[in-house]
């Protein structure tokens, strides 16, 4: 079983991880979530919402951990304390689920973006390690 706290902190944790990935592998453009404030809040170009896009993306994915944690829980999925292995494949599966929902509904549909291959392939990447992340969180911090 694992708590929702659990998964805050873990949402928490990972989503600082997977944005030092992105600051050292990515091309310095904006974040997709800088994208989704010019076009919703600001009236300027993704280039000058960085910093809201950030705190977007971080809100994201704290939010997306608490709900690993009451999904895997509710569905008995055997992940939390002592199942590093279950917890590690079940928070890979959901990372690049995320990456499948971020990468076709929010770029494509909500943003009306088309991505690049290599753009995709690092979302995936991104994404894959904030699953491990997140996996590897709430089995140690089983709160």
């Amino acid at each position: 079983m694992v708590s929702v706290l659990s998964g805050l902190i873990g949402g928490l944790v990972a989503t600082i991880v997977m944005t030092m990935f992105m600051m050292a592998l990515g091309d310095d453009s904006p974040p997709p979530t800088a994208a989704l404030w010019a076009k919703y809040v600001g009236d300027e170009g993704p280039e000058s919402y960085m910093m809201q896009g950030m705190a977007l993306h971080m809100m994201y994915g704290v939010g997306a951990g608490a709900v690993f944690a009451v999904g895997v829980t509710a569905l008995s999925l055997g992940v939390g304390a002592g199942a590093l292995g279950t917890s590690l494949l079940w928070a890979v599966i959901y990372g690049l689920g995320l990456t499948v929902v971020g990468a076709v509904f929010w770029m494509r549909v909500v943003l009306a973006m088309e991505p690049e291959p290599k753009m995709v392939g690092l979302f995936a990447l991104f994404h894959l390690v904030y699953g491990l992340v997140l996996g590897a969180t709430v089995t140690y911090v089983p709160l």
